[in-house]
């Protein structure tokens, strides 16, 4: 990991400009990039390329290994829901990353739509083709993906202008004060921790805005079903928006950390636990999704059950708290 300390006379500068300066094999805009993707630290901590660097802080960088320059088709299995000329809409499994990133460069809902679909691959950008919006790894849910450019702008203009309704169901840990809450916080890059987002309120760090509206169905005691609605899509937003209020997903990995059940009696706490270990990942499952057709403006609506590990959970909690 290349190393550097900030020397007197270049203190003031922006951090773009002293990393270009000290390393001239990359770009400034590289570098820029380099920046917002989280792989330079000022101290241990990100910042955004404007940042005025101050004398003796120690800069760090780290150059990701490059990837392929287009993902490659592959056969999987693609549970769809709806499909026609101009899009797809699927319900994506938990476990499955939708596009090739560092560390995830096969086996990705990419790869197996390029498989699908002939002629995907120029729509959107070579990187992500077709994908309009993104559910997390361990997220399951609905997704609709484009066919064509017609449709790609339109369902991006849709998502941008919020005509087009997601909907997520959240099991989240405690039993919120509220019935409805709507979360506007802006969400960016963790300050220290570049694989997790968090609620960003100073300027000094890159944020964007950010509002979920939530909505208690089923209180279960120690647990609560809500249902989020996006009104921006960052990413993690459910996630960190429901730790924000307090009330974390349960079995997040990364905003709930290794919370566990430890009130109640023995049987009850050994087998919530032993569900929420089964969950494999966060209690968080797209089940809603509408938007008008891009070709006819139809309005098309879609929902998906639970996935059967979350819906175990739930029916028990019902069973026993409900």
């Amino acid at each position: 990991m290349p190393e550097l300390s900030v020397l007197p006379e270049e203190d003031g500068q922006r951090l773009d400009t002293l990393l270009a300066s000290r390393d001239t094999s990359i770009s400034r805009s590289a570098f820029q990039r380099l920046i917002e993707q989280g792989c330079v630290t000022v101290d241990g901590a990100l910042a955004k390329p404007s940042y005025k660097v101050r004398q003796g802080e120690v800069v760090r960088y780290v150059i990701p290994p490059p990837r392929p320059a287009e993902p490659l088709p592959q056969e999987l299995p693609l549970n769809i829901e709806y499909e026609d000329d101009d899009l797809i809409v699927l319900n994506k499994p938990k476990g499955m990353v939708v596009h090739p990133a560092p560390g995830a460069e096969a086996g990705t809902l990419v790869n197996a739509l390029l498989a699908h679909c002939k002629g995907l691959a120029c729509v959107g950008g070579v990187e992500r083709p077709g994908i309009v919006h993104r559910l997390d790894k361990d997220t399951s849910g609905l997704m609709v993906v484009a066919k064509n450019d017609l449709s790609y702008h339109s369902l991006q203009k849709q998502i941008q202008a919020r005509t087009a309704e997601r909907r997520y169901l959240v099991l989240v840990w405690g039993n919120p004060r509220f019935e409805q809450a709507i979360v506007d916080a802006p969400i960016g890059r963790h300050p220290s921790d570049r694989k997790k987002m968090a609620v960003i309120e100073s300027t000094q760090f890159r944020s964007r805005p950010a509002i979920t509206d939530f909505r208690v169905l089923e209180r279960f005691g120690n647990f609560t079903l809500i249902e989020a609605r996006l009104h921006t899509g960052r990413t993690h937003q459910v996630r960190v928006h429901a730790a924000y209020s307090g009330h974390p997903v349960v079995g997040d990995p990364v905003y709930s950390g290794s919370r566990r059940l430890q009130t109640g009696r023995r049987e009850f706490i050994a087998t919530v636990n032993r569900l929420i270990d089964e969950l494999r990942g966060q209690a968080l499952h797209a089940y809603y999704l509408s938007f008008d057709h891009p070709r006819t403006n139809e309005r098309l609506s879609f929902s998906a059950p639970m996935p059967e590990n979350m819906q175990r959970l739930v029916d028990y909690l019902r069973e026993r708290c409900g």
